[in-house]
């Protein structure tokens, strides 16, 4: 019933920029976070950039300086900035959002406790 769509991936050259986008869909009254994780063929999947609904803010070590996470509360969407891609930032990209209080189809108030983005790949390559 809430679902996370995200967009914006592609095939970038080294020291490009790129940006994603996660919108969540449904009758949504407050998500508590947003964020955006990735995964890399062999690899785990790990946090990228987080953000809270009080602003607070947490990068990957990796990305801190070249990447920017943001969202807009009213659209209940994310966003991450991208920039200086190296290609070691290539990986399936997924949004993430933490504890979404919505309206079921029956219009009872409900929390789901984690959503996840179906994924959007991106390639740094020259």
């Amino acid at each position: 019933q809430v679902q996370l769509v995200e967009s914006g991936g592609g095939l970038v050259q080294p020291g490009g920029s790129l940006r994603l986008s996660c919108a969540a869909s449904g009758t949504i009254f407050s998500i508590n976070a947003m964020g955006w994780y990735r995964q890399a063929p062999g690899k785990e999947r790990e946090l990228v950039a987080l953000i809270t609904s009080g602003g607070s803010l947490n990068y990957s070590d990796s990305v801190k300086g070249r990447f920017t996470i943001t969202s807009d509360n009213g659209r209940n969407a994310v966003y991450l900035q991208m920039t200086s891609l190296k290609p070691e930032d290539t990986a399936v990209y997924y949004c993430n959002a933490q504890r979404i209080s919505y309206r079921d189809r029956y219009w009872r108030t409900r929390e789901a406790l984690e959503v996840w983005g179906q994924g959007t790949l991106v390639t740094v390559s020259s």
